[in-house]
Parts: structure tokens; C-alpha cells; sequence
């Protein structure tokens, strides 16, 4: 009997850490992956525009703790693939060096770094992305947003509402909103303004800033009783000061081709945050507000509101604002 419990038991330890996608995640259930989370549907041009742009696009789901890439192979073909990571949400390509960074905002926070394979079978050298480390950091900084600026990689810190130089596995803040400012020096000890997303520029003085709010308080971000409705603001590097308000949950602000774009989240918004205001460019016809420009496509209806809170969605219909039909 003792013989045939310690056979079970070896076999049970051989087939432990088989899986690729559990041994790089640390994560042992991580390819158990619902088939429902890939199922998907294209409106437009969708793959003949990724095609003609020749990009691999990588988006990061963060609810459903997946991270996706989607291109075409040389025949033209739709190409999907995926990796389940803990909660990934910012994503920063370092372009010299042709890596490509993911905030996973779990306790411990993480940074993955996936770089192009090396000595991979068919002809996929150099296109197949394969983690190569990943950098364990404070649960605490609450990381959201990654970007590179001026070849060094920042990170927005919402949890100590600050921005952070990452520099292997110290995180340094850099950067901080006025209104964090007290006596006794700036206030790292706790999130209170959701500071979420870097729109890069060449530095930190020219770069913006999202946040939730722009004003310290009892009620924070994740209390039920944080009222976000229009309290959203964009903040300038060079003066530490709102430079837009207005705005509900924005998110993912970025620059281009000098011009300031936004996600207004909270009303499931695109738009541009320049001159003080918010001009909405499109609306996305979704059950539920994608969190940011990383997840492009926008939620298939029916799908779980990321905030089961009336306040975080108010564009939504009261029945959607905690779970879609």
C-alpha cells in the first residue's frame, strides 16, 4: 500500500510544471484558459489593416489576467496568440533593444520582459515572444501604466500616486501631482487620486499625466463612496497642475504628433484632452468601458463590467453598471 501511494505521488510530481505557459507565470493553473475569453468577433478591416501596418498588436486584458497578440502570418491569415499573466496592465516597447515590457499589478507587482526567440523551430526565429525575466516590486506601488521616456522605463505608481523610474527591481519616484504636496512632504502612504497613465513625451517636464482626481480625501479609489463623475483631471509635467478637467476615469493618455489623447473610461470615450478641454472623437459602442487603448477591441456585450459600481460607469444603464445581460 505504501509502495502504491509513493508510485501515485511520483507520478503526480512528474506531471507538475508541464505546461510552458505555467513554468514562465510561476502560476501552475495559468493554462487553464477558457476557451470563451479568444472567442471573437471582426466588424471592418480589422485584420487587412494589421496586415498593411505590418505590427503585431499586444493587448492586455487585465480582468481576465491575459495577455493577447494579434498579427497575420505572410499568407495573410489571421494570428492570435496569448499568455495568462496576473492582472497585466501596462505595456512599454523598448524599441532599441526590441523588448517588450508588461506591468502585472497583483501583490507582488510585477514587470515581465518578453524578448524575440532565439534558435525557434519553423522559421518563427525572431517573431515568437518569449518571457525572459520578470522583475518583483512592492505590491503597494499599485503599477498601471509603463513608458519609456528618454530611453529610461517609468511606471505609474497609482498606490503611492507618484510616477517611478524602474531600474531592475528599485522603483524610484520622480514625479508627483501638486496636490499630493503636504508639510510633511509628499503623500506616498496611500492611493488618492488613481494616478493611472503617461502620455510620454521626450521628458518628464513635457509628459502628462491621468488621474481619477486632483484632491486628497477620506474617500479614495476602490471606495464605494469615491465619487468619480467629472472629477477626472490631465496633469501637466512642467507645472505638476491640472491642465484638464472634466474628464471620468481617464486612462491611457498619450501623445501624438503633438497632439493629447484620452480615454474618458467612464463614459466609454476617445477623444483629445488638449487646450483644457476634452473633445470626444468616438464613443465606443460597448456594455461596459474598455479601461484603456491597450484593449482595443472593445467588450463583447455581455461581458462583466470592470467596476461593479454605478459611480465608476455613470454612462451606463443601471442594470449593466454591475453585470451586463
Amino acid at each position: 500500500m505504501k509502495d502504491t501511494k509513493a508510485a501515485q505521488r511520483w507520478t503526480a510530481h512528474d506531471r507538475q510544471w508541464r505546461s510552458p505557459a505555467a513554468v514562465t507565470t510561476l502560476w501552475p493553473s495559468a493554462d487553464a484558459v477558457d476557451p470563451e475569453l479568444l472567442r471573437h468577433r471582426v466588424r471592418g478591416q480589422w485584420w487587412q489593416t494589421l496586415e498593411r501596418l505590418q505590427i503585431t498588436l499586444i493587448v492586455s486584458r487585465e480582468y481576465e489576467h491575459l495577455l493577447m497578440a494579434m498579427s497575420t502570418s505572410a499568407a495573410g491569415r489571421p494570428r492570435i496568440s496569448f499568455m495568462p499573466l496576473p492582472h497585466p496592465s501596462g505595456i512599454a516597447v523598448d524599441r532599441r533593444s526590441n523588448r517588450v515590457h508588461v506591468a502585472s499589478t497583483r501583490n507582488p507587482n510585477q514587470i515581465f520582459t518578453l524578448r524575440p526567440a532565439v534558435g525557434a523551430a519553423d522559421g518563427d526565429e525572431g517573431e515568437t515572444l518569449l518571457p525572459s525575466r520578470s522583475e518583483v516590486l512592492p505590491g503597494k506601488l499599485y503599477l498601471h501604466d509603463l513608458a519609456f521616456i528618454d530611453g529610461a522605463l517609468y511606471g505609474a505608481a497609482a498606490g503611492i500616486n507618484a510616477v517611478v523610474r524602474l531600474d531592475g527591481e528599485a522603483a524610484e519616484p520622480v514625479w508627483w501631482p501638486r496636490a499630493v504636496d503636504t508639510a510633511a512632504g509628499p503623500a506616498f502612504e496611500r492611493n488618492y487620486l488613481q494616478l493611472n497613465s503617461i502620455a510620454a513625451g521626450p521628458d518628464l517636464r513635457s509628459s502628462f499625466f491621468s488621474a481619477s482626481c486632483d484632491q486628497m480625501s477620506t474617500r479614495r479609489p476602490g471606495h464605494r463612496n469615491f465619487a468619480v463623475d467629472g472629477r477626472g483631471v490631465l496633469f501637466s509635467g512642467r507645472t505638476r497642475e491640472p491642465v484638464g478637467r472634466g474628464l471620468t476615469r481617464p486612462h491611457s493618455a498619450r501623445l501624438d504628433r503633438g497632439r493629447l489623447w484620452v480615454n474618458n473610461s467612464g463614459y466609454g470615450e476617445v477623444g483629445c484632452g488638449d487646450g483644457g478641454g476634452f473633445a470626444a472623437v468616438q464613443r465606443l459602442p460597448s456594455s461596459a468601458p474598455p479601461e484603456s487603448f491597450r484593449a482595443t477591441a472593445t467588450t463583447r456585450q455581455g461581458s462583466r463590467s470592470p467596476i461593479p459600481y454605478a459611480a465608476f460607469t455613470p454612462w451606463m444603464p443601471p442594470r449593466a453598471r454591475c453585470w451586463a445581460a
